[in-house]
């Protein structure tokens, strides 16, 4: 495994973990470019102070947690305003449906345990989980990640459920310039391989792209000359709306097991 990169220059679209993902393509062999295609706000207090205290005066009937990083920032605010130990309690007592593994270690490192997760990483996922359940006339508090979510939103609704949303962050644009030197890494070929962590990172450069009049170039680049690495089945799908066909996903959506997946990829092709 330790040469299976060797000589691969991989640009990390991600922000987070960046050292720790840098670090794995090193110890592989190969090379990593710091290439943050997203940045991560906080919403102010206030939003998340209101829509905290109202889910622990009003326990839902089912919470719905998309992200480990959102329920940490949930604790982290019941903390301040001296509520954790009764938004534990209500979580206890209410039905948790979660989407992802990472909200899944979340809950456990907590005591918590979801009835409803999806069955790939996704929140059609979710939704497949949620199916079967009676949602007519019932209270659901979801915890939104980054971006909103409309479909999962809509479709709680249609199934006659009182949504409530609470969305402790959502992702950003990255530092000026950030989007210009990816694009220009992938459209000249100076890296190998890019690797991107989350569907907002390939939309923000798409759309960077669109604006320059360069998207069918950063498309042609990804199916000829620099491999497109997803962590996942949502980030795959950001790629592939935008007409990305050739992208190496893991079976498991870990970033390790997406470095080891491009890893066996490169060792194939040689």
């Amino acid at each position: 495994m330790a040469e299976q990169l060797k000589g691969v220059t991989i640009a990390l679209a991600g922000p987070r973990k960046a050292e720790e993902m840098a670090k794995l393509v090193q110890n592989m062999g190969g090379t990593a470019l710091h290439r943050p295609a997203q940045g991560t706000s906080f919403l102010d207090d206030a939003a998340l102070r209101d829509g905290l205290t109202a889910w622990t005066e009003q326990p839902p009937d089912l919470a719905v947690l998309t992200t480990g990083m959102g329920l940490d920032a949930l604790f982290e605010m019941a903390a301040k305003l001296e509520l954790a130990d009764r938004f534990l309690k209500v979580l206890s007592a209410s039905p948790i449906a979660a989407r992802g593994y990472k909200t899944v270690n979340a809950l456990k490192k907590r005591g918590l345990e979801p009835v409803v997760r999806d069955d790939d990483g996704s929140t059609k996922g979710l939704i497949r989980g949620l199916q079967d359940w009676d949602l007519q006339g019932k209270r659901v508090r979801l915890q939104l990640h980054g971006e909103s979510a409309p479909h999962l939103v809509q479709w709680l609704e249609q199934a006659g459920a009182e949504v409530s949303c609470v969305q402790p962050y959502r992702y950003t644009q990255p530092e000026p310039g950030a989007l210009a030197l990816l694009l220009a890494d992938i459209t000249e070929g100076r890296v190998n391989a890019v690797a991107f962590t989350s569907a907002p990172q390939f939309r923000f450069l798409a759309q960077y792209a669109r604006e320059q009049g360069r998207l069918e170039e950063l498309v042609q680049a990804l199916e000829d000359k620099v491999l497109a690495v997803s962590v996942g089945r949502l980030t795959s799908e950001a790629l592939k709306e935008e007409g990305v066909k050739r992208i190496i996903m893991p079976e498991h959506e870990r970033m390790g097991s997406m470095f080891v997946e491009l890893g066996r990829y490169m060792a194939a092709s040689r």
